[in-house]
């Protein structure tokens, strides 16, 4: 098999402004055999979601700066509309009204702060399918 056959998938990318939920979600998620891309912000999210190809999307809700994950769907939706089925929000602030009503607007499923690894990678096979 020549190497132009083999196929790698594509990452998800995961936009998360907390370092230490980024490192326990991206450790589960590549654990799983997900290729997993990494944002630190909001605006850095937006940045990739531009110049990048992803496989799916994992936001944040709730993040510091001009970007959260209200205008990272909301974008998703106007220009990649075919990652709005592949895109997993995720909150610890799900009491929030913004919060439940981007969860209720964007049929997107939302994972609650904190989270055990096997809901996370349960979703995950939902939404992006088994790596």
């Amino acid at each position: 098999m020549s190497s132009a056959a083999i196929r790698r998938p594509l990452p998800i990318l995961l936009i998360e402004d907390e370092p230490s939920v980024t490192a326990f979600l991206r450790a589960a998620l590549e654990r799983q055999g997900y290729a997993v891309a990494q944002a630190n912000s909001g605006a850095e999210g937006m940045e990739r979601l531009q110049s990048g190809t992803f496989g799916g999307v994992i936001s944040d809700v709730r993040m510091p700066g001009a970007v959260n994950g209200a205008e990272i769907y909301a974008w998703i939706q106007a220009n990649r509309p075919a990652l709005k089925s592949r895109l997993i929000l995720i909150s610890g602030d799900t009491a929030n009204s913004e919060t439940q009503a981007l969860m209720a607007n964007s049929g997107a499923p939302c994972i609650e702060k904190p989270f055990r690894v096997q809901q996370l990678i349960s979703v995950a096979e939902k939404t992006f399918g088994k790596p």
